[in-house]
């Protein structure tokens, strides 16, 4: 991983400002001093273009060739006049001090005109000042400009820069235990105010996730606390029959032993249910593996209602309808079921009824489902309690409670298990007494994330 180049701020924009400045002021003076040859080379064209008129014009009526020079030479354009007789009168510009000079012969009237030529030149040592001073009066201004920028740059961008000082703060407040406060930018549509909205945001997101980690956390304890105390039950029970038969006199009647010796084996499985059940949730909350194939659903019906008849004897528990074959794990599913069926007996009054219902819906949004519904006549659930009675270690009242053996998980696996599927496991509401859960797995086989 690469370091962040972590200089000052204020520094680089300060010396990238400075830079793209002084870039555009020597532009600058370049452009100008280019336009200010171009125009001035246009100005001696014309000038020259002008005195050559007047030259021709003044040759007609001079008297004498130094009346021609008096009306012709001037400070700006030198004139040099050569006779027929080579005579050579007026000035000639060095070829260091002219850039443009014309030659033109003379006509007129006077004898000295006769085979007379005159070239004019422009000095151009004058502009050649003025282009001078031009350009260095441009550097001196260029270079104030520079500075008087890189000072108000260095107190402008340290303005600028505040809000970051701000986030920076904030930061540090944060990271020494302060939480809730917030930037909360007037406008987020700016570089900055989608810069502290995106930090809030994180904010948000960071004190979520450590509110989440709390959460579960105490979840955890509260799950922990709350198994070592369903587990001490049917420990203390198991403990307290074995000793009560180590305790027993030999002459105890056979009869008085196996009351003992079955209630012994019903604390044992029921510990085991409670470990077992851990064990299931435990796997769910790693991301459980199902071996998905196709399943049939309604068989699975059959034979765990069949199960339930012989666990619950004296319970009316019957099986409905069809169900097409579905993609999902056959084990997992017969424990969703088995776990309905339980829990519908055990809210279920001795001469109740439990009715399984195998078939299909179709969701408002999502494929075409396959469901198992589960309803017993027990005393419901009220609308309270219709979430939280599929939380871990958790029962109602005493009548939905009627038998023992229950570890208060039962819902919560088969929950779990249903979402293991991508699915869901729903309390809904009906108008008759009782509870009815419903199950719902796909007809098609969705990859787990």
């Amino acid at each position: 991983m690469t370091a962040l180049r972590s200089g000052s701020l204020r520094t680089r924009v300060t010396v990238v400002a400075v830079a793209v400045l002084a870039l555009s002021l020597i532009a600058m003076v370049a452009i100008t001093s280019a336009l200010f040859d171009a125009a001035s080379r246009r100005a001696v064209e014309s000038v020259l273009t002008d005195r050559v008129t007047t030259a021709r014009q003044v040759a007609r009526t001079a008297a004498t060739p130094e009346a021609f020079l008096r009306r012709v030479d001037g400070r700006s354009v030198r004139v040099h006049l050569t006779l027929a007789d080579g005579t050579e009168l007026g000035s000639r510009l060095p070829p260091a001090d002219t850039e443009v000079s014309r030659t033109v012969k003379l006509t007129g009237a006077h004898d000295w005109t006769q085979d007379a030529t005159a070239t004019l030149s422009v000095d151009n040592r004058v502009l050649q000042g003025v282009h001078t001073r031009l350009v260095w009066g441009m550097g001196i201004a260029a270079g104030c400009a520079l500075a008087v920028t890189v000072i108000l740059l260095w107190f402008g961008v340290r303005y600028a820069l505040r809000p970051l000082d701000s986030m920076t703060a904030l930061a540090r407040s944060i990271a020494g235990g302060k939480r809730g406060e917030r930037l909360l930018p007037a406008r987020s549509d700016s570089e900055l105010g989608r810069t502290a909205q995106a930090f809030d945001d994180m904010l948000d997101s960071l004190e979520d996730a450590e509110a989440r980690e709390r959460s579960a956390q105490h979840s955890v304890r509260r799950f922990v606390a709350d198994a070592a105390h369903e587990l001490r039950t049917p420990v203390t029970g198991v403990q307290a029959i074995a000793e009560t038969l180590l305790q027993l006199p030999p002459d105890t009647p056979l009869a008085e032993r196996e009351e003992l010796l079955v209630l012994l084996i019903q604390e044992t499985r029921r510990a085991g249910r409670l470990v077992d059940d851990m064990v299931d949730m435990a796997r769910i909350d790693a991301g459980l593996v199902l071996r998905v194939e196709p399943t049939d659903v309604q068989a699975i019906a059959e034979e765990q209602t069949q199960r339930a008849r012989i666990v619950h004897q004296g319970m009316a528990i019957e099986v409905s309808g069809t169900a097409p074959t579905t993609m999902a794990d056959p084990v997992r599913v017969a424990q969703i079921v088995a776990n309905l069926l339980d829990n519908a007996c055990q809210a279920t009054p001795p001469g109740g009824a439990v009715r399984v219902t195998c078939g299909t819906a179709t969701r408002r949004t999502g494929p075409q489902v396959v469901t198992v519904t589960v309803t017993d006549s027990g005393p419901g659930v009220p609308a309270a309690d219709a979430e939280r009675i599929f939380e871990r270690l958790v029962r109602l009242d005493d009548s939905r409670d009627r038998r023992s053996g229950g570890s208060g998980l039962g819902l919560a696996v088969a929950r779990g298990l249903a979402r293991s599927h991508r699915r869901e496991l729903e309390l809904v509401e009906t108008a008759s007494a009782g509870a009815t859960f419903v199950l719902s797995l796909p007809l098609i086989h969705e990859p787990q994330n």
